[in-house]
């Protein structure tokens, strides 16, 4: 007969080895991320009145966005479930501060849509290897490890609306480009 293991034990041994440093360090880039992602969603008033567009093109900004960011993130998964890349972490962030500098200067409609598309990957490449990390970091406290992580991005996503209205409406678009500076902190933090 094989051992029983109690599993409503807390995983005392195990939650020993969690190290809040690094799961402090992705909630903080999750809140970094997350934040510059609603930065898009944000300044649609400001993109309809800048390049005229109708409300059709404003949802294709956002399903360009949707793809890139949600369609294409089970396939990173897949992908670095295979070959796990934990730099590809700051790559997401660099992809993401290239879509802010491209969004800041974009000077037609097109260039608009590969700005929200380049964010969208950034965020796509993101969210695969920074669970697996939060994992790793959790020392067996799976939930508390998800719930550190989830709070930095529901942070973001929160604040990105208050900056783009205290930030970016007021001073004009080319003010975004201030916010890659966020992004290069993030591709900091993640390295």
């Amino acid at each position: 007969m094989g051992t029983r293991i109690d599993t409503s034990a807390p995983p005392t041994d195990r939650a020993e080895g969690t190290v809040f440093n690094v799961l402090g360090a992705i909630s903080f880039s999750h809140f970094l991320n997350d934040m510059l992602q609603t930065l898009i969603l944000a300044i649609y008033p400001l993109l309809k009145s800048t390049f005229l567009l109708s409300f059709t093109q404003i949802g294709l900004i956002t399903l360009t966005y949707q793809i890139t960011a949600s369609l294409l993130q089970p396939v990173v998964g897949l992908y670095t479930d295979h070959y796990p890349k934990p730099y590809s972490l700051s790559i997401g962030m660099c992809c993401t501060l290239t879509g802010m500098m491209v969004l800041a200067l974009a000077p037609n409609y097109s260039m608009v849509l590969i700005a929200a598309a380049l964010v969208g990957t950034g965020s796509s490449i993101f969210h695969p290897e920074s669970s697996r990390v939060a994992r790793m970091a959790s020392g067996g406290r799976y939930g508390l490890a998800q719930s550190i992580f989830q709070v930095g991005g529901n942070t973001g996503t929160a604040t990105g609306p208050l900056l783009a209205a205290w930030i970016i409406i007021p001073r004009g678009r080319a003010s975004l480009a201030w916010f890659s500076v966020v992004a290069l902190l993030g591709a900091f933090v993640l390295w």
